[in-house]
């Protein structure tokens, strides 16, 4: 019996995941695909407003907040492993040890493909970080000198989601995935958040904009695929197909 497919998601605060790529996780989940989750943090200090707003809020108990609305969301869209750093936030920054410990994370799960952010992010330098760290630890991942005797990684696509403000990222998205069949389970998964509860309308309307671009990109009024949410992503790397 082949091993299941597998995918790693790489989230800069433990919300992330659940806004930019909520349904590609459940929707691979549901098709038996094992997608581990990785928060580098919880989003504690510069994602967590409401919390703050509190009396007698203190740092400990927004990170065990959000640590507990990551897993409730997690939970939501079926991730198979969700794997809590916890470095910080605001800035989010990563030693040596900590980039091989997501060297080893990716070695261990092996992915098919890898899901992180926009590679340019003015309004948020974590997110850029997230994903210029994920491309580095990608590279030292292939290397067969790097910790000889591990499996090396093979060379995984890596799709950036859609960031928040897309205009002014550069993000400029190839792929739309239809994820109307998971939507309630994203939903779900969004309403997990609720130290950010003003994004859930949010990323509702965004899923639905992609919903769209997903039937105009797949034939338009000339036979379009329906769709009622979406999402999309930018790929990094060529792809190689059989067919177009």
């Amino acid at each position: 019996m082949p091993s299941p497919r597998t995918a790693l998601v790489i989230s800069a605060h433990a919300a992330d995941f659940v806004w930019r790529c909520g349904g590609a996780i459940a929707l691979h989940a549901e098709m038996g695909c094992q997608v581990t989750v990785v928060c580098l943090s919880f989003g504690e200090r510069g994602e967590s407003a409401k919390l703050w707003k509190q009396p007698g809020m203190t740092l400990q108990k927004v990170k065990d907040t959000r640590r507990a609305e990551a897993e409730r969301a997690a939970a939501a869209l079926g991730v198979h492993d969700l794997i809590a750093f916890d470095l910080g936030d605001y800035p989010l920054e990563m030693t040596r040890d900590d980039k091989n410990h997501l060297v080893d994370v990716m070695r261990a799960v092996q992915p098919d493909f890898m899901l992180s952010h926009s590679q340019y992010d003015p309004y948020n330098s974590d997110h850029m970080y997230t994903t210029q760290v994920t491309l580095e630890c990608r590279s030292t991942a292939q290397a067969w000198g790097h910790n000889p005797g591990q499996k090396i990684l093979g060379a995984p696509q890596l799709y950036m989601f859609e960031p928040h403000q897309t205009e002014q990222m550069g993000w400029k998205p190839d792929t739309f995935l239809d994820i109307t069949p998971v939507w309630e389970k994203k939903r779900a998964a969004i309403e997990c958040m609720a130290g950010q509860e003003h994004l859930w309308d949010f990323y509702t309307r965004v899923a639905q904009n992609r919903a769209n671009h997903f039937q105009r990109n797949s034939g338009g009024q000339a036979g379009g695929r329906a769709s009622k949410y979406a999402e999309g992503f930018q790929s990094v790397f060529p792809r190689t197909v059989d067919v177009l």
